[in-house]
């Protein structure tokens, strides 16, 4: 039997699992790590955090189940994408600390480059928005404020990377600086039609190309560990961002297939096979993974406020007293008698990109109740999710016939049956929720053998519930055009 390690590194947390060759899961270890908030605006983490909690959690891991490591067939990684760390070369010390994705301090980058009409430009190579979200102007933002960068920078000293090269590189000792693909098109310098680092791109941000990572498939054998953390040598055979781990680890390998990882906010990747398909619908362009000569693309929505609008009935309202209890409460009623609730607390994600709407409780009474709110609440994690599906199959012109399910709030089988009933598919909650790490298992265990190809692991793959739509299409209808007439009402609603 076959084990694989992987590494799932989060934005509060790292990760360890251990799964067998079935997509068992063997062991894990979890820990979080500190948060810091500098200024309005800005996010920072602890590159060395980081490091040694993840390092800390595989350890554990690998003792819970026993084993020394000389067991483990192969390491796979996933982590936060676009978070940044600049290090030295010689010594491994970041220079200060990464720069998480939720950072906002680079926006006057973004505007000024928007000023200058490179916004079409952007995103045309890299088939992304404008936007301080990705890491291209973090590095830039480093590079010009953190005291001798730009020196180190063009000396050959300084080495950058997002937190799959920062992890590699320390798996193995500084011997590899390089990340995959799918974290590389997330940085907004990275030409998704060529396969490479983009000149243009890197003469616009002034960002010298010998800073960057040498890019890699997403299912190679990198190297192996050459860390005191480690007691013997494991191969390091897969690496990807960790919406990308998902959507492979829910077997999302065919084009039209689509998974939606349901957490504080909501992620849609629908795969479009070898078509880096070009979104006339505010979604983005990406690479899912690149396995051998193949690089398979995705298009992307996402959903700021998902699971954390329970988290607002909780912490906010204070009519339930857990997350949990939200299913009982909403299931008093039998529907929200009109009541529309579009969450849009910080503004609308995908395919709005409104910062100026904010959220809305519309068509209320006298005799609305906790339970009507809270129904109305679930379901607008399922409206929110309609509309990324309807654009990816405007884009993309293909017919879903699934929806494949994780994160935290799939629990909710009352969530999960009204989703089925709104998008008019299937949608399968599979037994094993730990996709991204399991993604990220399937893709090192296939660079060393342990599978002979993706066919193999797919059959490996098991379904706990599937949810079938049967709503009618006349109330369907009704619903949704509510939905879409409260969203409108939510818009524009900061006055600038």
């Amino acid at each position: 039997m076959a084990l694989i390690l992987a590494l799932d590194q989060g934005t509060t947390s790292s990760r360890a699992i251990i799964f067998d060759d079935a997509g068992a899961i063997v062991a894990s270890a979890q820990k979080e790590f500190r948060q810091h908030y500098p200024r309005p605006g800005w996010v920072e983490h602890d590159p060395v955090d980081i490091w040694e909690t993840q390092a800390g959690v595989a350890a554990v891991a690998m003792k819970n189940a026993g084993l020394s490591g000389r067991e483990i067939s192969a390491l796979g990684v996933t982590n936060q994408r676009e978070t940044t760390v600049a290090w030295e070369r010689a010594t491994g010390r970041p220079i200060c600390n990464a720069i998480v994705w939720q950072d906002r301090r680079t926006a006057f980058i973004c505007q000024r480059l928007r000023e200058e009409g490179l916004e079409p430009l952007i995103r045309h190579k890299t088939g992304l928005v404008l936007d301080p979200y990705f890491s291209g102007t973090k590095i830039a933002w480093i590079l010009d404020n953190v005291p001798n960068a730009r020196k180190m920078a063009g000396e050959g000293l300084l080495a950058f990377g997002t937190i799959d090269s920062w992890l590699i590189w320390n798996l193995t000792g500084g011997a590899r600086h390089i990340t995959d693909c799918s974290n590389a098109s997330r940085t907004m310098l990275y030409n998704i039609h060529t396969g490479d680092w983009d000149d243009e791109l890197l003469r616009i941000l002034n960002i010298p190309r010998a800073v960057l990572p040498e890019v890699r498939g997403s299912s190679e054998v990198y190297g192996e560990t050459r860390s005191p953390s480690f007691p013997s040598t494991i191969p390091i055979g897969g690496a990807a961002g960790d919406q990308q781990a998902a959507l492979f680890g829910q077997m999302c390998t065919s084009p039209g297939m689509v998974k939606n990882t349901y957490g504080t906010g909501c992620f849609m990747l629908m795969n479009t096979g070898t078509t880096a398909v070009v979104s006339a619908n505010h979604l983005l362009t990406t690479v899912a993974w690149k396995i051998g000569e193949k690089t398979d693309y995705a298009l992307e929505g996402s959903v700021f406020i998902g699971g954390a609008v329970v988290q607002w009935l909780r912490d906010g309202l204070g009519i339930i007293g857990s997350s949990a209890e939200v299913e009982a409460l909403a299931l008093q009623v039998r529907d929200t008698e009109g009541v529309y609730f579009v969450p849009a607390f910080s503004g609308l994600g995908a395919p709005h990109w409104d910062p100026y709407a904010r959220g809305t409780l519309m068509g209320i009474t006298r005799g609305t109740k906790a339970a009507h709110i809270a129904r109305a609440a679930l379901e607008s994690i399922a409206y929110q999710s309609l509309d990324l599906l309807r654009c990816m199959k405007a884009d993309s012109r293909i017919d879903i016939e699934e929806l494949r399910v994780d994160g935290g709030a799939t629990a909710n089988d009352t969530l999960m049956q009204f989703q089925a009933d709104i998008l008019g598919v299937s949608v399968a909650r599979p037994s094993v929720l730990e996709t991204t790490a399991l993604g990220a298992a399937y893709l090192a265990g296939l660079a060393v053998g342990c599978w002979k190809n993706v066919h193999e692991i797919n059959h490996r793959t098991a379904v706990a519930k599937r949810f079938l739509p049967g709503m009618d299409g006349e109330r369907v209808e009704q619903l949704t055009r509510g939905w879409t007439r409260a969203v409108e009402r939510s818009r524009n609603w900061v006055e600038t």
